[in-house]
């Protein structure tokens, strides 16, 4: 458990960045002919940071010199926390930090840092829990206002350039703040420190509080009140994966012999697989579904989602003998090696949401396309089975509105109990657009090795070699470990 204290804070200052590998991928990279670095991250080796080093905001990465010239200037710590794949990320990028405007105001009164959440979980982990406890909720890109000694004061995710609504964007904000900062920072750091007692008092009772095995139950209970009875999963949208609470059902079904609790996960995952979160010409599932329906996804793909999915389709077999389940792991695992693996047998770290500047267009289709690749014939069973219209059925996810692109998604099971011929004619279907689709400009990947996340990957892939007889499977982990451990 990380300690909410300031004795955390002031370890963060303290530690020292080991440099993570990193290899040439430039899939995905926007245009090379870029100018010169015009702030401190160039000799960074995070693709986040890197993403950054052309901003005009004087970005400096986390470290001794950003709080010194904080503590010498009198000046606030402008921090955001992101990583390379996230769709919103980019989108702040874009609208604020390219901005010339809000680039001013941020080097004339702040020192703006930049974190790679990826790359330092331990800041990520503290400012998080302080963006929960000052907004009752989290997500990246996280934004933090501090003082120099890292105290925080302001606290929220994405933050638009233009206020809209009553909410403030950062043309307004910036200066408002930097203004109470003159007048009365005594104000901004008193705020600060009662989130910090907050989080301080946290922990002490985290420590005292007694865990027995009525945990469980009540796990189970919450769980199953959040349930989706009609599309699977847990809450309304947007609507993650989460296959740790999955596995906690499938475990607690083998101890308690309680049939509804099997029941909701073979619905999710079999929604899941169904639905617009897996990508059914080449595998893999998205981050998470901005509706309830597993239709529109949000479209980066991370490592850590498939681990944590292979294994649980692979305890969900091993439970259930359901076929789809079975497929599902296998070509989780050809996506993993084919897309995911490093040349030196480890796994890259995601691929991004966006391509050419768009989200999702790497993914999507319209029926033209469609009829012009696979012939009207074919074209027209493979539409109906995947449920492509004339007029879309991809909303945008800021704007709602119809985009007349595709998400290809399936609404029963004929794709997979259809007869041998139409069985056939739809795979060499899904190879064919798969191959038109290759010919894209790929989403970014982001090639950070994380020892981590591989681990998680390693015992998936372990665990499906077993349960499906798959030696390959077993190699493909051996190898991730061999270059870990060397």
């Amino acid at each position: 458990m990380v300690k909410r204290s300031k004795f955390i804070i002031n370890s963060l200052l303290s530690f020292k960045v080991i440099s993570p590998m990193t290899t040439s991928s430039t899939r995905g990279t926007d245009d090379l002919d870029q100018p010169a670095p015009v702030n401190h991250l160039a000799f960074e080796h995070s693709p986040y940071l890197l993403q950054h080093v052309h901003n005009p905001v004087d970005w400096y990465p986390w470290g001794e010199e950003a709080f010194e010239k904080s503590r010498s200037e009198g000046k606030p710590i402008f921090l955001s926390i992101g990583y390379s794949t996230c769709h919103w990320c980019h989108v702040m990028a874009h609208e604020c930090f390219d901005d010339e405007d809000v680039a001013a105001l941020l080097n004339k009164d702040y020192i703006a840092v930049k974190v790679d959440r990826e790359e330092r979980p331990d800041i990520d982990q503290v400012y998080m829990e302080v963006c929960q406890r000052m907004t009752g909720s989290g997500g990246w890109p996280l934004t933090i206002l501090m003082t120099s000694d890292a105290l925080p004061f302001y606290a929220a995710t994405y933050i638009p350039k233009s206020g809209s609504h009553g909410r403030p964007g950062l043309l307004e904000l910036l200066p408002w703040v930097a203004d109470k900062w003159r007048d009365d920072p005594a104000v901004l750091r008193d705020g600060g420190q009662q989130v910090i007692d907050a989080l301080k008092a946290s922990s002490r009772q985290d420590k005292t509080r007694r865990v027995d095995s009525s945990v469980f139950g009540k796990a189970e209970q919450a769980l199953k009140g959040s349930f989706d009875k009609q599309f699977g999963g847990f809450g309304k949208a947007p609507k993650f994966p989460r296959p740790h609470d999955l596995d906690f059902l499938l475990r607690r079904h083998r101890q308690t012999g309680e049939s509804e609790l099997l029941a909701m996960v073979e619905q999710t995952l079999t929604a899941m697989r169904r639905g617009g979160i897996y990508d059914h010409l080449g595998s893999g599932f998205h981050r998470y579904s901005t509706d309830s329906g597993w239709l529109l996804p949000h479209f980066e793909k991370m490592l850590y989602d498939q681990a944590g999915l292979l294994q649980t389709y692979v305890n969900a077999f091993q439970v259930t003998g359901n076929k789809l389940f079975a497929q599902t792991v296998r070509e989780l695992a050809g996506y993993l090696k084919r897309d995911l693996q490093s040349p030196e047998s480890a796994f890259f770290s995601a691929e991004d949401a966006d391509s050419e500047g768009v989200e999702g267009r790497f993914y999507v289709w319209n029926e033209a396309e469609i009829v012009e690749v696979l012939g009207a014939a074919p074209a027209d069973r493979f539409n109906r089975i995947y449920n492509v219209a004339g007029a879309g059925n991809f909303h945008d996810e800021a704007t709602g509105k119809k985009t007349r692109a595709n998400v290809l998604h399936l609404s029963n099971q004929e794709r997979f109990t259809a007869n041998k011929d139409l069985q056939a004619e739809l795979a060499g279907s899904i190879q064919a657009l798969f191959d038109v689709r290759a010919e894209r400009v790929r989403p970014q990947l982001d090639d950070k090795i994380i020892t981590a996340w591989n681990g998680t990957v390693i015992s998936a892939l372990v665990r499906a070699g077993q349960a499906l007889n798959e030696p390959q499977f077993i190699a493909d982990a051996a190898g991730a470990a061999t270059f870990i451990l060397d």
